[in-house]
C-alpha cells in the first residue's frame, strides 16, 4: 500500500567493520536496520540518504525498501559522523510498528521577542533544549515551537506544562521543568570615588612673618 511518506532504496550487505570502507568510497553508507525482529545490514545511497534527511527532518517516517522488497517504515534512531567534515559514516534505523507507541527526543524552538530582553535588557535563558514525547510513529512531532513574548518580566517562564502538545503525543518531562526564561542584566555597583585630601599648611617659623 503506498503512503505519503519519503522511500529510502537500500541494498542487502555482508562487508562489517573495516571492510565497509570500500562501500563509502563508492557513495553509500552501511546502516542497520532494527528493532521488532532480526538486525539486517544494508547500505543506502550517500547523497539520497542526506537529501531525504533534510527534506523529512527529526523523527521522520520513512519507507525503507531494500532491493525490491515490501517496504518497511522506519525512522532514523541515529547517524554517526565524521569528526572532521561531518558526513555520515553509518546509520541506524529503528523499524516500527504503527500501532505501538514510540518514545523519542524532541527539539523545543522559540519564536517571538520577550520584552524583558528588548525592553529590561535581560537574556534570553534556553534552559532545556528537547523533551522526551511518547506518541504512535505517525504522530511524533518533528519538533516543538512556543511563543517566548509570554516573557515580560524576570520572574515569568515557560515550563514543560506550557509547551504545545500535539494530538496523540504526551510530552514525559516534568510538567514543571523550566525551558525558557530571561535573566536579568548583572548590575554592577560603582567603585566610589576617591577623596584627595589636601595637603597641610605649615606655619610659617617664627620670625617669617615678622619679615613680611
Amino acid at each position: 500500500m503506498s503512503t505519503d511518506r519519503p522511500t529510502l532504496a537500500a541494498l542487502p550487505r555482508t562487508e562489517m567493520g573495516k571492510a565497509t570502507s570500500h562501500l563509502r568510497k563508492a557513495g553509500r553508507i552501511p546502516a542497520v536496520v532494527f528493532g521488532h525482529g532480526d538486525s539486517t545490514s544494508v547500505s543506502v545511497d550517500a547523497h539520497e540518504f542526506e537529501q531525504l534527511r533534510r527534506r523529512a527532518g527529526a523523527n521522520a517516517l520513512i519507507d525503507l525498501q531494500v532491493e525490491g522488497a515490501k517496504t518497511t517504515p522506519v525512522v532514523i534512531n541515529g547517524v554517526q559522523l565524521h569528526r572532521v567534515n561531518r558526513t555520515p559514516l553509518h546509520v541506524d534505523l529503528f523499524r516500527v510498528k504503527m500501532t505501538e507507541d514510540m518514545t523519542v527526543d524532541v527539539v523545543v524552538h522559540s519564536f517571538g521577542e520577550a520584552e524583558a530582553v528588548t525592553k529590561e535588557g535581560g537574556t534570553l535563558i534556553h534552559a532545556v533544549d528537547h523533551v522526551r514525547v511518547r506518541a504512535r510513529p505517525d504522530h511524533l512531532p518533528k519538533f516543538l515551537e512556543v511563543d517566548v513574548s509570554t516573557l515580560t518580566t524576570f520572574d515569568a517562564v515557560i515550563a514543560v506544562r506550557d509547551l504545545p502538545v500535539p494530538a496523540g503525543a504526551t510530552i514525559l518531562n516534568d510538567p514543571d521543568e523550566v525551558i525558557f526564561r530571561v535573566l536579568a542584566p548583572r548590575v554592577v555597583e560603582a567603585e566610589p570615588e576617591a577623596v584627595v585630601e589636601a595637603a597641610p599648611v605649615a606655619a610659617p617659623a617664627e620670625g617669617e612673618a615678622a619679615a613680611e
